[in-house]
């Protein structure tokens, strides 16, 4: 005998304990990311992430048995959250498929944009924290370079295969990558556009020298 068919607008059935697991789960990310931006790493503990994501003692420990997996987690979701918008914004800003010095350029500005969001503040927390506290610098080690693979694999999308397979791709995104970083971290003190900020015009010139992009007609 076939099953009756569903009412439409029936309310959905119960969900399935994995179901529920996963809300929870994902509740406490969220809820561990705001504190962390939000907070800092001193104000993200375990308590205030339990708080704030409305769960008990026992479901936060068995999701994350401390406080390190947890914000590193946190981290994590985060940034692959962002690493798909990033694919998204990429997406949009290079759909007249521009080539040469104007390809450059804007994968440069997207990839400076990226180092004033919520992801590497985040991160900048986690680093920071991770000097003095074992537990966390463990942690966190094997994700960072999991996340540097995932950030490498989204900046060969953004540049495209012609500039990244340059011999000196390498090269100029990791200098790209670390001098953004360092420039990035000023911002934590001064308020002031980072779009305006005079290392940009800088970086698109070395990057067209090392790529020959000046060469080029």
């Amino acid at each position: 005998m076939s099953a009756e068919p569903v009412a439409a607008g029936a309310a959905p059935g119960p969900r399935s304990r994995s179901e529920r697991t996963a809300d929870s789960r994902l509740l406490i990310l969220d809820a561990a990311v705001a504190c962390l931006v939000e907070e800092g790493f001193a104000g993200a503990s375990t308590l205030a992430v339990q708080a704030r994501a409305g769960v008990s003692r026992g479901r936060l420990l068995h999701h994350f048995p401390s406080r390190a997996e947890l914000l590193v987690a946190a981290a994590e979701h985060l940034s692959t959250t962002q690493l798909d918008e990033v694919r998204r914004r990429a997406a949009a800003l290079m759909r007249d498929e521009p080539t040469g010095r104007e390809r450059v350029e804007r994968a440069i500005d997207l990839m400076w944009a990226t180092f004033h969001e919520p992801p590497f503040w985040a991160a900048m927390e986690l680093w920071t924290a991770a000097r003095t506290d074992p537990e966390l610098r463990a942690a966190l080690r094997g994700e960072e370079r999991r996340l540097r693979a995932a950030i490498g694999a989204v900046a060969d999308g953004i540049w495209g295969p012609e500039i990244a397979g340059a011999p000196t791709y390498a090269d100029l995104c990791e200098l790209l990558f670390t001098s953004m970083r360092g420039v990035a971290l000023v911002y934590a003190f001064e308020d002031r556009p980072a779009a305006t900020d005079p290392h940009l015009a800088l970086w698109k010139r070395l990057a067209a020298r090392l790529l020959a992009l000046d060469s080029q007609g």
